[in-house]
């Protein structure tokens, strides 16, 4: 498994483009075991000024890349964009082949893909694949899908979309419904092998997929999905605690995985199984 670190342009401040500078140097330089150091990923709007901004900031890393992207529902292309159907199309392609021109490892999202066009979604993917994507990124941007929506969304992209064999298909949830880790397992279950997560499920609003369930989900049934991180699960509960610390955000007594109840058992019949045999509810 490839980890990916990644932070977003256009930086709120000079601090915010030293500090992803100093992740790329120290972080993005790690080779323990050789060969493993994580790509240290940056991203920008599709705005060539912010490209170059997540670049200079990579850049110093082992294995750089950048991610841009752009939005695809109607309701982004009409109020937030101004922009009709082929001006993204032309704008995604042309930044991507920017980005390119400056690194080997490029990630496009269509923003709000739950809410696209399915066809106008795989126009635009094929656009990016041609101007050189080798990832691409399908993000529930708002929270609004389902499983079963989003399973068929990632399967029919994988089936209709020109180029995208040897394209690594992403996943990328919001929690706005409680569904971004059962969502972003689904995308796995269609074919997706990169899914984008963030420690405790911070980020916007309801925050995002978060990391510590999708591990434990892959690793606790492996047999179902046959698919494995390289991440150390014995480290799941400090950094979920140092993460906590550093942005003040509790987490929640009965937050999955990681919550101080995760493993409590109250329940009289609980505490009888559990002191026979910890499976019987752990």
């Amino acid at each position: 498994g490839v980890e990916v670190i990644e932070a977003g342009f256009p930086a709120a401040s000079p601090d915010d483009f030293k500090g992803v500078q100093r992740i790329a140097e120290v972080v993005g330089n790690l080779d323990d075991p050789p060969g493993k150091a994580p790509v240290i990923c940056g991203l920008a709007r599709a705005l060539k000024k912010d490209i170059d901004q997540a670049w200079e900031a990579v850049r110093p890393a082992r294995k750089p890349r950048l991610h841009t992207f752009l939005a695809t529902s109607e309701v982004h292309m009409r109020y937030k964009l101004d922009m009709d159907p082929g001006e993204v199309i032309e704008r995604a392609a042309e930044m991507v082949a920017y980005a390119r021109s400056l690194c080997d490892d490029v990630e496009f999202s269509p923003e709000d893909a739950t809410r696209s066009d399915p066809v106008f979604l795989s126009e635009v993917l094929a656009a990016a694949i041609e101007a050189g994507a080798t990832t691409l990124n399908i993000p529930d941007t708002v929270g609004y899908t389902t499983p079963g929506e989003y399973r068929e969304l990632i399967s029919g992209i994988l089936e209709n979309t020109p180029g995208i064999d040897g394209v690594i298909l992403s996943v990328h949830c919001h929690d706005d419904l409680g569904l971004a880790a059962a969502n972003s397992l689904a995308g796995l279950m269609a074919g997706a092998r990169q899914v984008e997560v963030t420690v405790n499920g911070i980020g916007e609003r309801a925050g995002n997929t978060s990391l510590e369930e999708i591990v434990m989900a892959l690793y606790t049934r492996k047999a179902l999905y046959g698919l494995e991180t390289s991440i150390d699960t014995t480290q799941l509960t400090r950094v979920s605690r140092m993460v906590s610390n550093y942005t003040g955000i509790p987490i929640q007594p009965n937050k999955a995985i990681v919550g101080e109840n995760a493993f409590a058992h109250e329940a009289g019949i609980h505490q009888h199984g559990v002191l026979s045999n910890r499976q019987t509810y752990e």
